[in-house]
């Protein structure tokens, strides 16, 4: 954590062209999202409301940062949390680990980066003997939606107006059961 400030320099920052609309399937448990297109696009920057460094207002002592460099340039990289009482996300439980947050650096996008980032997540939660792992994002990341459903995290809970201030976001919380999940990172 201790490189914090050099993290939060890769953009999150995206262009929100549709969103998700969460319908709660009928006749089994889970989700269908639907896509629908938003006018006008508009940037979303989730460091714009919370910039990364506010993070350690937290005691950190169970947060690990996970970098991404290409030829010594930071690319990427992702946070992933355990046993943080102070965290509700958390729901209390010591077997549960959070992917707290996730950035690839826009040019290096599309080509495996948040791949092998969410794999070494993976592998550092099996490490610390967590069962699952919790992800939380919006329904106008689309794009993030759908990378979390492609490493197997299904969509189990949507809260509307989770956010007041972004106003008509839904939350979108993913679990992936590490038993199941992607083999371990070393």
């Amino acid at each position: 954590m201790a490189s914090l400030s050099e993290y939060a320099k890769v953009s999150i920052a995206f262009t929100v062209e549709s969103k998700y609309v969460a319908v709660p399937n009928e006749h089994a448990p889970g989700w269908t999202l639907t896509e629908e297109p938003v006018d006008p696009p508009w940037i979303k920057d989730y460091d714009g409301g919370e910039p990364p460094t506010r993070w350690l207002r937290w005691d950190n002592t169970n947060w690990r940062l996970i970098s991404a460099f290409s030829k010594g340039n930071r690319v990427g990289g992702a946070i992933v949390v355990h046993d943080s009482p102070q965290l509700h996300f958390l729901e209390g439980r010591k077997d549960l680990a959070a992917l707290w947050d996730l950035r690839v650096s826009p040019a290096w996008r599309r080509q495996g980066v948040g791949t092998r980032l969410f794999e070494h997540v993976v592998g550092y939660a099996k490490s610390v003997g967590c069962v699952e792992l919790k992800v939380e994002t919006q329904d106008v990341n689309v794009n993030a939606c759908d990378f979390y459903a492609k490493q197997g995290c299904r969509l189990v809970n949507v809260i509307p107006d989770a956010y007041p201030g972004w106003p008509g976001e839904v939350e979108f919380n993913w679990m992936l059961r590490l038993d199941k999940g992607l083999s371990s990172v070393a």
